[in-house]
């Protein structure tokens, strides 16, 4: 079964030629989460995410909240395994599938299904997967004939409508979700709607990084709330949303 165990973790971006009392004055006031430090070289590091430990089992349905900079968007990305820890370490068991980019490995030049082709064997599809699935996968964009026009000529919700199409195309043992979009017409984000839903019911853990109360309620089983890099709530979803509100 998928499970994920994170044991102090924390992940630090280095900023070079920044003289560090400049960098603390005029910049620390524009930053929006992690807090701005020395490493043992005095080199400036921002610390976007600070000895986080973390356990997620089958079941999980996680409902990750926070301000603005708090370290969501991180920690999702530490979860795809797109950034590795500074510290600590990371154990993630099963299949992932991260809905943090749809528009990674979308080629303007290419046609519609020559792009369902490319990400989905970045998402890590064998060409008989995608052969399976493909018409599947053009029903839901509802793109028609544009499918096998190039991807130029499409509009910035029907790249939208074809990039959640290819995603959600994957059965994850993990699913990762930062926020949800509205992208089409009433058909087209009913049927995208019932797709997320039986993502969200087939897979062994979710976390979805999301502003919607009303979405952790229904589907997350708990929440995450994270501060300034650190979690600061990780339990039931009610009460999570309530000291999250409680503290804007």
């Amino acid at each position: 079964m998928a499970r994920i165990e994170l044991h102090n973790v924390s992940v630090q971006f280095p900023v070079y030629n920044v003289n560090a009392r400049s960098f603390k004055k005029n910049f620390l006031r524009l930053a929006t989460g992690g807090s701005v430090m020395q490493d043992a070289n005095q080199h400036v590091v921002v610390n976007a995410l600070n000895n986080v430990s973390l356990t997620l089992q089958h079941g999980d349905r996680i409902g990750l909240i926070g301000h603005n900079g708090s370290g969501k968007s991180t920690l999702l990305r530490l979860l795809a395994t797109i950034y590795e820890p500074s510290l600590g370490s990371m154990t993630v068991d099963g299949h992932i599938s991260p809905m943090l980019d749809l528009m990674q490995g979308i080629e303007s030049e290419f046609t519609g299904y020559e792009n369902i082709v490319l990400r989905g064997t970045l998402l890590g599809l064998s060409k008989k997967e995608i052969h399976l699935q493909i018409n599947e996968i053009a029903e839901l964009t509802g793109l028609g004939d544009y499918l096998s026009m190039p991807i130029r000529t499409y509009s910035s919700g029907m790249m939208v409508r074809l990039a959640f199409a290819i995603s959600a195309s994957i059965k994850p043992d993990i699913l990762l979700i930062d926020e949800i979009f509205g992208a089409g017409d009433a058909d087209f984000m009913e049927k995208a709607t019932a797709k997320m839903v039986d993502l969200l019911n087939s897979s062994s853990i979710v976390v979805l990084a999301t502003h919607a109360d009303d979405l952790i309620k229904e589907f997350c089983n708990k929440v995450l709330l994270m501060k300034n890099g650190q979690i600061k709530f990780f339990g039931d979803p009610l009460e999570g949303l309530k000291i999250y509100h409680t503290a804007k």
